[in-house]
């Protein structure tokens, strides 16, 4: 397939990311009741609803987290980094980066890509149940979650308060090499660029998230089809096991990128190399190439720590890629 090339010149981009361009699709989940309704005006809305072919979706953010800047763009000069993060209208000390879980229903079940972090990476996080609430929905209403890599940003929510279950009655379903590596050894987590405390609780708080579901968790190898409509792409480098996930039906396709990318500003405009990448060039190479499918096939994309709700689209230029939010549909 012929790949579309633009002169990076003539792109005029947003910091900011819209929504998607597909259909909306208001009754495919559950209204909220009258309470939640006045519950959610005090705050934003973090629901975003559209469909992919037959297959329903909705964006449910989790909150966000974030960190300095350098952090996620590992290779990045100092000056030059500040300099294109104050194009883009964004602060020079801190990142911002969201928690964009994906609810699915496929198939007469509720699917969750991603669980999101829960309090296990700051305060902002965590919203995702409340979310659930203001759409009529509880954590027992989801079947299958299905997780990309078991970093803490993204399995947090699996444990309750008590220690328990927080999805009662969900299958979850994880790369098995990330389940080797971060779970059933004393993973070395050095290559991480942040002081030795933050990665003794990250790796305690992937372990514990985790926990509750040891017994029969489902175990995968990105490359496979997990259901119908959804398969997941190897994108290792990340973790040992990342996975994107391609959700599709009929002619129309979504890739939601994982951690392939942690914002567009950075990591898409510009080329650097997220530091928490375990295996640099390896996560260059699956960069690459998602990137490059995605761009040739112009597909919608999901970017999970994006602007929310996270929707574009990638395009390939001269020097690289860009990315272009998608329109925001009411």
């Amino acid at each position: 397939m012929t790949m579309l090339t633009i002169n990076r010149r003539r792109i005029m981009l947003t910091a900011a990311a819209g929504a998607s361009g597909a259909l909306l699709v208001p009754g495919a989940v559950p209204r909220a009741r009258a309470g939640d309704v006045a519950e959610q005006a005090n705050w934003n809305s973090g629901i975003y609803r559209f469909h992919v072919g037959d297959i329903a979706a909705t964006v449910v953010s989790d909150g966000n987290i974030g960190g300095p800047p350098a952090v996620y763009a590992g290779n990045a000069p100092e000056t030059e980094l500040e300099e294109v993060l104050r194009r883009a209208f964004l602060p020079t000390d801190r990142m911002t980066l969201n928690l964009n879980t994906l609810l699915l229903e496929i198939g007469g079940r509720r699917v969750l890509l991603e669980a999101g972090a829960g309090p296990t990476m700051g305060p902002d996080g965590g919203r995702l149940f409340r979310h659930l609430k203001a759409m009529g929905l509880t954590a027992e209403d989801i079947d299958v979650i299905v997780i990309s890599h078991t970093h803490p940003d993204h399995v947090g929510n699996l444990r309750a308060a008590d220690g328990s279950r927080a999805f009662p009655r969900a299958t979850v379903m994880v790369p098995q090499p990330d389940w080797a590596f971060f779970i059933e050894s004393d993973p070395d987590l050095s290559y991480m660029p942040v002081p030795q405390d933050f990665r003794d609780r990250f790796g305690a708080n992937i372990k514990a998230s985790v926990e509750p579901y040891a017994q029969d968790v489902e175990l995968y190898q990105a490359g496979a089809e997990v259901l119908p409509g959804l398969a997941t792409l190897p994108a290792e480098g990340h973790t040992p096991g990342m996975a994107a996930f391609l959700i599709h039906s009929g002619d129309d396709q979504l890739l939601l990128t994982s951690d392939l990318a942690y914002h567009p500003v950075v990591n898409i405009n510009e080329p650097w190399r997220p530091g928490p990448d375990r295996d640099k060039e390896t996560a260059a190479a699956s960069r690459q190439r998602i990137f490059d499918r995605a761009a040739a096939e112009r597909m919608l994309v999901l970017g999970f720590h994006f602007p929310f709700p996270g929707l574009g689209h990638i395009l390939r230029t001269d020097t690289g890629y860009a990315w272009v939010p998608a329109n925001w549909q009411f």
